[in-house]
């Protein structure tokens, strides 16, 4: 009994650990962006998203998580080896959290779901046999690394290429926001409410004609706000704008160059050249004056821009963060709670709910560990891949959003990390070359193809010593 007991415990501890990692790594897809752009401090972030991650992970958390539990490997040739189920889920838990660490500790935004299949898969590999893995899965899933930030850096590509032709490069350009902005709001929460309510969570679906109906009315009500609450800004800037460069000043200094022109028409000699001289350094001044306050102008102008675009990214950060939780927490907790059956029930039964305490557990570690190493993470995808402003974070996180919905409608397996990443190269393609961190590209590339493989490392060995410290009997 003591024996079980110290076993239950290192299980426990065990996916805590992984979902410490998950905290630490996978959840600066939600809030990484938004971090980098200036919409939002670091202490912010880190309140915003623990709160959401939580609420996610225990009020809407999977119950299983089927692939790494049943996917991946054929469970039914361990039916009869609870024992050994369980030391394999957990030797996966501790491979998988060993793997974030390291990738936390450097920085790479790695996926948490791949580390966790890698592990299950090393495991099953010399416990099953290679024959008990179900390859085409693996396969399916690892083909997600090409595809997810392709994809996510297509539609982010298209997106802020639009934001640029149709508000960066007019003549006023927050004219162009304020006309852009509703309809923003209301396709940014519309597509995003979809996605939660469509299939988005596990035993949580609405059905397509209520999750249709549901997302068009929070779109529509999103983007009256959004209506209003830009307004709002622009009636502010506009009067800090006059209360810095008066144009009165302009039209009286050209009014003295019209008086010194009426002077030097009825003047010759040296005062005639003097005046002369006069005139002309009165207007350059003149055109300077014009040409800062355009300056000013447009600045200012952009600078209200990226505030409404702020606002935007907030929801849809706050939107993701949510999701995150509520999904992701399965790579934690699914594992963990199959290891907690097969020891305590003696047989393995998948198909069970997970309890809502090991939910709770999951969302805590999530949270502490978004607290105390999160911000390396966004550190990467927010400032070093590519200067990211709320425009850029915003095209970012909503064409991560649209790759994430797409795929989950179609049934393919991505990875949410590698599609933000592909996200935030496409914005930085659509600014130039030139504006890509290629080393920081080459490091997260390399840590992509080796996680699978140090995951599934990893396991073996693990699995072997808590066999040996553990015993099989």
């Amino acid at each position: 009994m003591a024996m079980e007991t110290f076993l239950l415990l290192f299980i426990l501890v065990s996916g805590f650990y992984m979902a410490w990692n998950i905290g630490a790594n996978d959840v600066a897809n939600a809030m990484g962006t938004s971090v980098g752009s200036g919409a939002l401090s670091l202490k912010q972030a880190i309140v915003i998203a623990g709160v959401l991650e939580f609420c996610g992970a225990f009020f809407f958390g999977s119950y299983v998580s089927e692939t790494v539990e049943s996917g991946i490997i054929n469970v039914d040739l361990l039916r009869d080896t609870p024992l050994v189920l369980a030391y394999g889920m957990v030797a996966s838990l501790i491979s998988a959290g060993i793997w974030l660490q390291i990738a936390s500790y450097f920085g790479w935004p790695v996926s948490t779901t791949h580390s966790i299949i890698g592990s299950v898969v090393g495991f099953g590999a010399i416990v099953v046999g290679v024959e008990g893995v179900y390859w085409d899965q693996v396969a399916y899933i690892a083909f997600s690394w090409i595809a997810s930030p392709f994809l996510g850096g297509l539609f982010s590509y298209i997106i802020f290429s639009i934001l640029l032709r149709k508000i960066f490069y007019v003549p006023n350009p927050l004219r162009a926001a304020r006309k852009i902005t509703p309809f923003l709001v209301f396709l940014v929460m519309t597509t995003i409410s979809f996605a939660l309510l469509y299939g988005g969570f596990e035993r949580f679906d609405l059905g397509l004609p209520y999750s249709v109906l549901i997302s068009l009315a929070v779109g529509s009500i999103c983007a009256i706000f959004g209506y209003f609450s830009v307004r709002r800004i622009k009636n502010i800037e506009q009067d800090y704008v006059r209360e810095v460069y008066d144009p009165r000043s302009i039209a009286a200094l050209e009014k003295a160059r019209r008086n010194l022109q009426y002077v030097q028409a009825r003047s010759s000699g040296d005062l005639g050249s003097q005046v002369t001289e006069l005139v002309d350094h009165v207007k350059d001044i003149s055109l300077t004056m014009k040409e800062a306050v355009d300056i000013h102008a447009t600045r200012s102008e952009y600078r209200i821009v990226e505030r409404i675009f702020a606002k935007l990214q907030l929801m849809s950060a706050c939107l993701m963060a949510f999701s995150h939780g509520a999904n992701d927490v399965a790579n934690a907790i699914g594992p963990l709670s199959a290891a907690v059956r097969a020891v305590l029930g003696g047989a393995y039964e998948y198909s069970q709910p997970v309890p809502l305490w090991t939910l709770a557990l999951g969302g805590v570690g999530i949270v502490i560990g978004l607290a105390t190493w999160g911000w390396r993470v966004m550190e990467t995808i927010g400032r070093k891949l590519t200067e990211l402003t709320p425009t850029r974070g915003f095209a970012a996180e909503f064409g991560a959003a649209i790759t994430i919905l797409v795929a989950s409608r179609l049934g393919f397996p991505i990875s949410a990390t590698h599609t933000l990443v592909g996200a935030v190269l496409g914005v930085g393609f659509a600014r130039g070359l030139e504006a890509l961190n290629l080393t920081t590209m080459r490091d997260i590339l390399v840590s992509w193809i080796v996680t699978i493989p140090i995951g599934a490392a990893l396991a073996v060995i693990i699995y072997f010593g808590i066999s040996n410290l553990f015993g099989l009997g």
